[in-house]
């Protein structure tokens, strides 16, 4: 019998699509809460058909692995938000829920009449989230763009790449699920807040301040000095060696020295004791001066090696290193198994698959992905008549006015 979850009772009601807001509503969803996902059929969740992959290299509604994989264990419905009766039922479910999670541009809400106030007359202890690119407040809060360019804007990009090279644009939606994690955060903190004050609250996070959290040192460094941190490829300035190292066909390792212990650790592991007692290696300044010729010698090293081998190696003898995996290898990543972060689910589309669990756990509650991501509208029965308790009679006159459309 499974145990019991620490949000079971907890009710959200979710007006979001892509990353952000729906990455909050899977972690509360995984442990326990019940969550329901409203699109609607004319403007379905862009995950749906706008990012691949796809079962099959074949695109489709129900196809889609971005949106299966932000959306497990919670329930699918279609409303019309345009269409009266559709906004109707939407208010209708955030009576019903504990916390109303959203995504839009800012003003969309309110314009729709969906907006916090109007909420929170029907649902006085209601608990609202809205995260967006800049907040809903401030002279850019309604631009719109997604997490690559967002990562260029919180100068995330500009100190990524090499040192005479082209900023580079971080791989998919990164600062969302920074946002994400924390409005996760927030909104726990407000349950707890309702708790003990029985008063509901309004979350407003901006994705763009959040990606800020994530650059403590240089910002901190031009506060302080004026300088301004600049691209620098792998080169740390507190560590050398510091980078990734080609082994056996196309395997890398990343490793990294901190001190001179662990530098003279690393001479000795490799072969390369004579390393120890150069004096120009004795510094990190004078290591980073001949780095070239250390990084020569680690390849050296690591290309007659397996990075598993290697890094395994290295770690024995007190250096910092691990592998490069590809995805192949988080699959079957024997830690990622011991945790049972994979959970294998069937899709009735896509199939069976394996969908990321919680990465934290709780010892008494612990969280689970407990169903495969939605159909479009599949639990629209399930919701409007045995959570809303509306009649079949009710759900087809709704149905023909196009609530559900």
């Amino acid at each position: 019998m499974a145990s019991p979850q620490a949000l079971e009772g907890i009710g959200i009601v979710e007006f979001g699509s892509y990353a952000a807001g729906p990455h909050i509503g899977k972690m509360l969803a995984n442990f326990g809460a019940t969550v329901i996902h409203v699109e609607s059929l004319a403007r379905p969740d862009g995950f749906r058909m706008q990012y691949p992959p796809y079962k099959d290299r074949k695109p489709g509604i129900n196809r889609g692995g971005c949106f299966a994989y932000f959306n497990d264990s919670k329930l699918g419905v279609t409303l019309d938000l345009k269409n009266r009766e559709g906004r109707a039922l939407a208010r209708r479910l955030c009576c019903w829920c504990d916390i109303a999670i959203e995504n839009m541009r800012p003003g969309v809400m309110d314009r729709l009449g969906l907006g916090y106030e109007v909420l929170k007359a029907d649902n006085p202890d209601l608990i609202m989230l809205s995260t967006c690119n800049m907040g809903q407040t401030g002279p850019r809060a309604d631009t719109p763009g997604f997490g690559s360019q967002l990562t260029a804007l919180a100068g995330v990009c500009g100190l990524t790449g090499e040192r005479d090279g082209l900023p580079t644009v971080l791989y998919g939606p990164y600062i969302d699920f920074i946002a994400s994690t924390l409005g996760a955060a927030a909104v726990l903190a407000a349950l707890e807040r309702r708790r003990r004050t029985e008063a509901g609250t309004y979350i407003d996070i901006s994705q763009y301040e959040t990606g800020l959290l994530f650059l403590a040192g240089p910002l901190l460094d031009y506060h302080l000095t004026g300088r301004i941190a600049e691209r620098v490829g792998n080169e740390d300035p507190e560590a050398t060696p510091h980078g990734a190292y080609r082994c056996k066909g196309d395997d890398w390792i990343a490793l990294s020295c901190w001190s001179d212990g662990e530098f003279r650790s690393l001479a000795a592991a490799i072969g390369q004791p004579q390393w120890s007692s150069d004096t120009r290696f004795r510094t990190l300044a004078g290591r980073r001066a001949a780095a070239a010729e250390i990084d020569a010698g680690i390849t050296h090293w690591t290309r007659e090696r397996e990075a598993t081998a290697a890094a395994k190696l290295l770690q024995q003898a007190g250096v910092h290193a691990h592998p490069v995996n590809s995805m192949a290898d988080l699959f079957t990543d024997p830690q990622l198994a011991a945790r049972g972060h994979w959970s294998w689910q069937r899709h009735p589309e896509i199939g069976e698959h394996r969908y990321c669990g919680p990465a934290f756990q709780l010892s008494e509650t612990p969280g689970r992905v407990t169903s495969a991501a939605p159909l479009l509208g599949a639990d629209n029965d399930r919701v409007f008549r045995d959570i809303l308790g509306l009649s079949q009679a009710e759900c087809a006159t709704l149905r023909e006015a196009g609530a559900f459309a």
